[in-house]
């Protein structure tokens, strides 16, 4: 049987190479009928096998779609399978992706959404860094003075009273600061400095005690011992009665000589104020014409507008000798000192940057020794009023004198003390103005 293909004959297989041939040549390849799956094209349209068709390229196979420059978009439907990878990707969800397989569009944002949330962030950050902040400061302020020992007030008027005091007080500093700071070292501790900040409604007041005030001390009861010491009508400097029995007994005696009741008290000391003065980065002060040059508290200014560090200001408040007026004098300078201090630390540059709001109120409240009611809205409405006093808002005085006594003690005019008292008490504006202001 010949099992050759049809019309084929031995004579046609030639010398070639396989069944038997002893020729080395290989036989070449072999064109088969193209054998087709499925429905065969109708005629005339060029399937392949089909009559005026050329035999398909790649040894029978259909030519795949070319994906140079886009690809060639003749779809083969003849229901071959070469098993080639079209390039199509599934699940893509894109437009010709399969029904089903693939994800919609994204959403628009919610905008009105997001905005409600940052707020409520935004908002909660503020309120949980306030009341931390406020845990904080209030932790730092030392209560010491305890008001309730001072005995036969008087009655308390409208607003509030704040006695404030700068003390002499070396406490904590080492034998290298005293030096630099021109401080001395004197045992105790005694007031250069105080002033009643009179907060009401009519108007703010801030009046400066000259330390060498004439005073009488009163009957009194001991801080420490809690025994009662009757007054003899005894005569002292002012800042002698803090040097006696501390602000207890000078509350008394600031009580008893003026008839206005105190309401809270407040004292920093050498260190502390210069601490407050570098943490804001200096106070510009402007200097009178002729300078300031005092060798006890070591000052030594030229004429003119310049920023002083802590231990510069320190000299500056302590200033006394070199003045014309001595404590009447420097009691100006210390209101002058004060007003531009309270500017510099009510400044955007130092309230808005936590690097320099946080170690000045660190600073500031590390050094405070106030009353054990004193709580951080007094300190707060206290250190505005004195801003706005100093900043031309309320009435910046010294106590009114009239005179002084043969050892040098200044003494207060009585008429006019009764005078600013009832206003103090009423919450007047004041018409009281001292000689000297």
């Amino acid at each position: 049987m010949n099992d050759w293909p049809e019309a084929w004959s031995d004579d046609n297989r030639g010398s070639r190479y396989g069944r038997g041939s002893s020729s080395a040549q290989p036989e070449s390849a072999r064109v088969m009928r193209q054998v087709r799956r499925g429905q065969a094209a109708p005629p005339g349209q060029g399937g392949y096998g089909g009559p005026g068709a050329p035999a398909p390229p790649y040894g029978g196979v259909p030519q795949q779609p070319s994906y140079v420059n886009g690809g060639d978009d003749t779809v083969y439907d003849d229901g071959y399978n070469s098993g080639y990878n079209t390039g199509q990707v599934y699940g893509g969800g894109g437009p010709g992706g399969p029904v089903g397989g693939g994800r919609g569009p994204r959403p628009a944002p919610n905008w009105r959404r997001r905005i409600k949330l940052t707020t409520v962030i935004v908002l909660t950050v503020l309120v949980v860094t306030t009341v931390g902040t406020y845990f904080w400061a209030d932790s730092k302020l030392n209560r010491e003075v305890d008001l309730s020992k001072v005995i036969d007030r008087p009655d308390a008027g409208e607003g509030t009273n704040y006695l404030i005091v700068g003390s002499d007080s070396r406490a904590g500093m080492s034998a290298e600061e005293k030096k630099k700071l021109h401080t001395g070292s004197a045992e105790g501790k005694r007031t250069d400095s105080m002033m009643i900040l009179h907060v009401g409604s009519n108007g703010d007041t801030l009046i400066s005690l000259p330390r060498d005030s004439d005073v009488e001390i009163p009957t009194f009861k001991g801080s420490e011992s809690g025994k009662t010491y009757q007054g003899t009508g005894r005569h002292v400097k002012l800042n002698a009665a803090y040097a006696e029995d501390g602000p207890e007994l000078l509350v008394r005696t600031v009580e008893f000589n003026t008839g206005l009741h105190i309401d809270h008290y407040v004292e920093i000391g050498f260190a502390g104020f210069a601490n407050i003065v570098d943490s804001v980065g200096g106070v510009e002060i402007d200097i009178p014409k002729g300078g300031m040059k005092d060798t006890k508290s070591g000052a030594d200014f030229e004429a003119g507008k310049q920023t002083l560090d802590g231990e510069q200001a320190l000299a500056f408040v302590r200033t006394r000798y070199a003045l014309k007026g001595s404590d009447l004098d420097r009691t100006k300078n210390q209101q002058k000192f004060l007003n531009a201090l309270a500017n510099q630390v009510a400044t955007p540059s130092t309230i808005l940057n936590p690097f320099k709001l946080y170690p000045t109120m660190g600073s500031g409240l590390d050094s405070l020794i106030v009353d054990k009611d004193m709580g951080l809205y007094d300190l707060a409405s206290m250190f505005w009023a004195m801003k706005g006093v100093n900043g031309g808002d309320g009435t910046s005085m010294n106590m009114p004198t009239s005179g002084s006594t043969s050892s040098g003690n200044l003494i207060w005019d009585k008429t006019k003390l009764k005078t600013l008292v009832d206003e103090l008490k009423n919450d007047e504006k004041v018409t009281v103005r001292a000689a000297d202001g």
